[in-house]
């Protein structure tokens, strides 16, 4: 375990992007309004051990990072990453009281990786918190809600220059529809689309959300959930690049691991669920061979094994104390293997 924590330490060069303290481990955190989903349960499903090295993909408010660091303590390593400008404030007063070792990337979290993976870092367990924190659907200015008029923004990182508005305002109807088709799922796609471009210049969201009712049939618009609900998704996940970024992450994360190190992720909807599925479903495979083959001629073993069969879901009673929690879905794995190159088999 001192290796690992060794190969973690943190050059001059990184200092300010990067604390390191040492404390008690049994240090108690102070209460925040942060409420994490699942804590327990990833919490549990990583195993995280003193002087091990944890890296947190989208450090928010901290939530699930503070249970994983209380069992790090002193020689192990928290690392977290985050896009949002907001969150390396946060990440400041979490390090002053972390009881391990902290680093802070404040970057995309597949570039974040890359660069851990570059400098060799070799994790015991990385986890990620899909799509948007508390901290940014309630800060009303971010124009991440269809609950209350703001300007429309939606961007994760404040720096980055693409916007919601200028989607809406600037792409061509086809490519609106498509991404409201692709990242939302929305049945009316077509329509909405049509309507945000007749309705041009869009600048909040509540210009946006009438949009969107307007472009869809009158029955729609009362059926379970808000009805701009997947336009929004939509949008947040093409001005953001949600998708893109957790295919380069999956892969990533999954390089850096030892044999032994684990990979877990909680996500909202089907779209990064099922990818998050299928990535960890295709590492826990062996044989691909042709069934009516007698003997394995393909030599695949697997590298994973699966942590949880099934998604799993929060509990009645967290659902009910926090409701945002109720779509969320928990998967995790194990590496048992290393991946095999081209021609190991034989």
């Amino acid at each position: 375990m001192r290796a690992h924590a060794e190969r973690a330490q943190i050059s001059p060069g990184q200092e300010s992007r990067a604390r390191a303290v040492s404390h008690s481990a049994t240090l108690i955190y102070m209460p925040t309004d942060h409420e994490p989903v699942l804590a327990d349960e990833l919490t549990d499903l990583l195993a995280p051990a003193p002087g091990q090295i944890a890296v947190d993909c989208t450090f928010g408010g901290g939530g699930h990072a503070r249970r994983v660091a209380n069992a790090l303590g002193p020689k192990g390593t928290l690392i977290a990453i985050d896009r949002d400008p907001g969150a390396e404030a946060r990440f400041e007063r979490f390090a002053a009281e972390a009881p391990c070792r902290t680093r802070f990337l404040g970057t995309d979290f597949a570039e974040g990786l890359r660069t851990l993976r570059g400098e060799g870092v070799r994790p015991e367990m990385v986890f990620m918190d899909l799509g948007m924190s508390s901290m940014q659907v309630d800060a009303r200015e971010r124009g991440f809600s269809y609950s209350y008029d703001a300007p429309l923004d939606m961007r994760m990182d404040t720096r980055q220059e693409f916007s919601a508005a200028d989607m809406v305002n600037e792409w061509l109807e086809s490519r609106i529809a498509q991404a409201l088709r692709r990242f939302g799922e929305e049945r009316y796609a077509g329509g909405i689309a049509r309507e945000i471009v007749r309705r041009r210049p869009l600048r909040t969201t509540a210009e946006l959300v009438d949009a969107v009712k307007a472009g869809m049939p009158a029955s729609a618009r009362f059926g379970a959930g808000h009805p701009a609900k997947r336009t929004f998704q939509a949008i947040r996940i093409a001005v953001n690049g949600e998708l893109d970024s957790l295919d380069d992450a999956l892969p990533t994360a999954w390089s850096m691991l030892p044999v032994g190190g684990r990979l877990a992720a909680i996500s909202f909807h089907s779209l990064e669920d099922r990818r998050v599925k299928q990535f960890l479903a295709a590492r826990a495979q062996g044989c691909v061979c042709p069934p009516e083959l007698p003997v394995c001629a393909c030599g695949r073993e697997p590298e994973a094994e699966l942590l949880t069969r099934r998604a799993i879901a929060p509990e009645a009673a967290e659902q009910a104390s926090n409701p945002r929690s109720r779509s969320a879905h928990l998967r995790a794995a194990v590496k048992i293997a290393e991946a095999q190159t081209a021609g190991s088999a034989a």
